[in-house]
């Protein structure tokens, strides 16, 4: 096992500039080789994880709070509701879109209330097919909070890739279990199917010239709209109103 550890001298006063970096270039000299690691128990794991305590121990609610803030920071949309309020939610994050495509896995209560007319995507309609689309809604597998990311598999609630980029309005709807705090939770939960397609999305699509000009929609939808299913809040115990029970009390 290599005996490689990545330390540097640290500065002490009265070191000059030329001093501290040749004493660097020395200790780098002293140690291994860094291609000579070929075990893995010898690559350095310093890095966050999925099971660090920050991920595990910080309350849900302000999990999703962090969600949110990263998400609303990129332009989207967040509708916050509960699990009963999440067809109109739905309804309003769409709009006024008149055609709206889901993928063949989207629960039918999401869309049985909806106005517009809904197509469940059969993989059939070409990508300019998709462009004639106002809007598609998705599930999601997981949804970063400390970046603001949804991650989609391709599969029959995220839907294929082309359906989810070529329209120009995305809704995806999260659910609270869906949320994690950070990269290394999200990675772990995509390894559970690490051959499936994925697509990570951080706000809406846009890019910038070199003149800093902010350009939308370009390599995907230009709106992007979140709906967040959360648990509904806990029944606060009704005050008792008897004035004979205050009397007594008095």
């Amino acid at each position: 096992m290599s005996e490689w550890a990545d330390q540097r001298p640290a500065h002490t006063p009265g070191m000059s500039a030329k001093d501290e970096i040749l004493a660097r270039v020395r200790a780098a000299l002293d140690v291994p080789r860094r291609d000579e690691i070929t075990e893995a128990q010898d690559v350095p794991r310093a890095y966050q994880r999925a099971d660090d305590k920050q991920e595990i121990s910080t309350d849900r609610a302000k999990v999703r709070d962090v969600l949110v803030q990263r998400l609303e920071d990129y332009t989207a949309v967040v509708h916050r509701t509960t699990f009963d309020g999440a067809p109109a939610a739905i309804a309003a994050a769409l709009g006024e879109a008149a055609r709206v495509i889901v993928p063949p896995g989207v629960p039918a209560s999401w869309t049985d209330d909806l106005d517009p007319e809904v197509t469940r995507d059969d993989g059939t309609l070409s990508p300019r097919g998709l462009d004639a689309i106002d809007a598609v809604l998705t599930g999601c597998h997981t949804a970063i909070a400390l970046t603001g990311t949804i991650v989609l598999r391709g599969d029959d609630l995220g839907g294929r890739r082309a359906v989810s980029l070529v329209p120009d309005h995305h809704v995806v709807v999260v659910e609270a279990e869906q949320v994690v705090l950070g990269v290394p939770k999200g990675i772990e939960r995509m390894g559970t199917d690490p051959g499936a397609a994925w697509t990570m999305i951080s706000g809406p699509s846009a890019t910038s010239d070199i003149e800093l000009s902010r350009v939308e929609g370009v390599h995907g939808p230009r709106r992007l709209d979140v709906v967040l299913i959360e648990p509904a809040p806990e029944p606060t115990p009704e005050q008792d109103t008897d004035p004979r029970a205050q009397e007594q009390t008095a």
